[in-house]
């Protein structure tokens, strides 16, 4: 499957549900306790996290979702925490104060090794309701997917009543569930249980093909879209409205920690739904964004720069023709992380060893190279009415299968010079007889700080040496 990472911008989730301040204490410990048979650790360190819904809520900003966060919390300071952090990370909250205590789980840690954890918690599912069921409703309104994400700990005690409003409103509901009780998620578009969490349901599997049927059946039975159920190591596989089953391999080469896991993985599954991918693409992602975030310590989110990374590497998105805005964005990116992006461009006509070599050189000065290739037009106002010999289109995907491309752009005019001002690379170079101060772009490049350089020039290798050889054979 080819994928293109969405455009998130100006979508608008919802997301109703349990939410949990998480913290974490950590420092050395060195010694065991003369008091019992345990380790002292000396707390150093200390760092609060959104948990929960409220996890979800933070994955889907992160993604750059405009998020919205419906749910229970206490009327204290770990409740003030999580409103003051999840602001600072764009998240419009709706709390509702219950007379119990916000959920608070606290965490030690030494040599990031946990070693214990204790959970502050009441059920919130007794008592009245302080759920802010018409701030839920509202929100609704302009929210295309709404996410309800069940802990089991009480705010969603009538989940069904809010699949109705949200379906009413004409959202898509995905549930990451809880329990044996999935009759409550009636109508929901997916569900999303793990696989403990499913055979509790469904019974156990004896494989895969027992797996999907039983899956199946049982959103037919719920009157699911689909249901995706998350298999650990072993991946993740959907099950679509027409019996359809997409099997998906395990993503991560490293697993660090799969605390939150899931939160990520049913936000990227909402921010695509909503930015447009269907549930086959959606899950795809999410199955990329769970492999990034369990290499990661505690409870974490997934950037969209990161999930872009990801797809990069793959060879399954990132890649290929990219237009200067988009290109843009991924330049920038790179150097937020500390990539040095390297630029040049060609026709490329006829790709031949000398390009190879030459790409690579170019490559070798830097983490990211861009290639920007001549339109065809541009190409034959420079070379004559005979080329290119090779289209467009066609130039751009042998370039992007290249080792040593990132990204490759077309351009329009007789030089790249607006483009490169536009892109601004870190490192700008031409190859052949060029000085520096004859390159086109080389002024804006130095003025942000890069540099120009030209690079080694190969006798005897071009396209127009190939092209009379082939005129006179």
């Amino acid at each position: 499957m080819s994928l293109k990472l969405p455009d998130f911008a100006g979508r608008r989730v919802l997301v109703a549900g349990d939410i949990m301040l998480d913290r974490y204490w950590l420092g050395p410990a060195s010694r065991i306790s003369p008091e019992a048979p345990v380790p002292v650790v000396r707390v150093s360190d200390s760092e609060d996290r959104p948990g929960g819904a409220a996890n979800v809520a933070l994955n889907l900003a992160a993604l750059g979702i405009d998020a919205v966060l419906a749910g229970v919390t206490g009327d204290d300071e770990p409740a003030a925490v999580l409103a003051r952090l999840l602001g600072e990370a764009g998240v419009e909250c709706h709390f509702g104060a219950s007379e119990a205590p916000t959920i608070t789980k606290l965490r030690v840690l030494s040599r990031n090794q946990q070693l214990i954890r204790l959970d502050h918690e009441e059920d919130f599912g007794s008592g009245e309701n302080a759920f802010p069921l018409e701030a839920f409703r509202a929100a609704c309104a302009d929210s295309s997917v709404v996410v309800l994400s069940d802990y089991a700990k009480g705010t969603l005690r009538d989940p069904v009543a809010l699949i109705a409003a949200a379906r009413d409103a004409g959202a898509q509901v995905l549930v990451d569930p809880k329990g044996t009780d999935f009759e409550r998620y009636r109508g929901a578009t997916l569900l999303t249980p793990n696989y403990g969490e499913f055979v509790a349901v469904a019974g156990e599997c004896r494989d895969d093909h027992q797996l999907v049927e039983r899956a199946d059946a049982l959103r037919r039975d719920l009157e699911l879209h689909s249901l995706l159920v998350t298999r650990g190591d072993r991946g993740m596989t959907l099950v679509g409205n027409n019996g359809a089953a997409l099997n998906l391999a395990a993503e991560s080469r490293e697993v660090y920690d799969v605390t939150g896991a899931g939160d990520t993985v049913i936000a990227t599954l909402a921010a695509a739904m909503a930015a447009g991918a269907d549930i086959a693409e959606a899950a795809t992602l999410a199955n990329i964004a769970a492999g990034i975030v369990v290499r990661k310590l505690g409870v974490a989110t997934v950037s969209r720069s990161e999930l872009r990374l990801e797809l990069h590497r793959r060879g399954i998105g990132g890649r290929g023709l990219l237009d200067a805005g988009e290109l843009t964005d991924f330049v920038r990116e790179a150097q937020d992380r500390g990539e040095t992006v390297v630029m040049t461009n060609g026709c490329f006509d006829i790709i031949h060893t000398g390009h190879v070599a030459y790409l690579e050189e170019a490559k070798s000065l830097g983490h990211r190279l861009v290639v920007a290739v001549n339109d065809d037009d541009s190409v034959r106002r420079l070379k004559g009415s005979g080329r290119p010999v090779v289209p467009l289109e066609d130039r751009m995907s042998v370039l992007a299968g290249l080792a040593a491309v990132d990204w490759v752009v077309p351009f329009s005019g007789d030089t790249p010079e607006e483009l490169i001002c536009q892109v601004l690379p870190d490192v700008l170079v031409k190859g052949g007889d060029y000085r520096p101060e004859e390159i086109a772009g080389g002024d804006c490049v130095r003025k942000a700080g890069g540099r120009v350089e030209v690079l080694s020039f190969r006798e005897g290798r071009s396209t127009s040496s190939i092209i009379e050889r082939i005129r006179k054979a």
